[in-house]
């Protein structure tokens, strides 16, 4: 059950979710206020890897997973609400064929990907959740989760000195995500014991 829950963990599917879609039409003008308040990935993702509070580092990993979540498209964002809501009930199939319209519909949606490669994981489906990684990480190579979720696999395939460089490249983007430390600190301690 562990496993379990630091794999969901990775992919965001335990992180608060936030109601709040900031879109607005070509017609629209958001106030200065409203564009200070939601500020580029680029920019969180400079802030995640200074900060060294946990807590202020746990509430900033949130608002970029607030950003993955938005497509940018209603019907794309209903589609992958309604795989979350399949996914706990555990009806893996029904939330893999929203998650199978997601990725064909948008391609290029990180999101999508990686939400897929939860649920082949969860349907221990590790060859399949692999590639959608894969994917995910070639549309944004700083996803923590999914590099998490890599490491999670490998880990469990016996490859620990991959798995070992998975959670270091989470820690390289989120350096205070405490699941990931505590995976590097025991594959290193396992690792050194083998004498890589």
């Amino acid at each position: 059950m562990r496993t379990v829950l630091l794999f969901l963990a990775g992919f965001g599917l335990l992180a608060p979710v936030a109601a709040v879609n900031a879109q607005s039409t070509p017609t629209e003008v958001a106030p200065a206020a409203a564009v200070d308040e939601m500020p580029s990935l680029d920019k969180l993702f400079g802030e995640l890897k200074r900060e060294r509070k946990e807590r202020a580092a746990e509430r900033i990993a949130a608002r970029i997973w607030d950003e993955w979540r938005h497509s940018g498209s209603a019907s794309i964002d209903a589609m992958m609400q309604w795989s979350d809501d399949a996914l706990k009930a555990k009806k893996f199939g029904v939330a893999l064929d929203f998650l199978d319209r997601v990725t064909v519909l948008e391609p290029d949606y990180a999101e999508g990907w990686n939400r897929r490669a939860t649920v082949h994981f969860m349907m221990n489906n590790f060859r399949k959740s692999m590639a959608d990684i894969d994917r995910t990480l070639r549309l944004e190579p700083r996803h923590f989760g999914a590099l998490t979720g890599m490491g999670e696999i490998l880990k469990q395939a016996g490859r620990k000195e991959l798995a070992l460089n998975a959670y270091e490249r989470a820690l390289n983007v989120y350096p205070m995500m405490r699941s990931a430390q505590k995976e590097v600190a025991e594959l290193s301690e396992e690792l050194a014991g083998e004498g890589i």
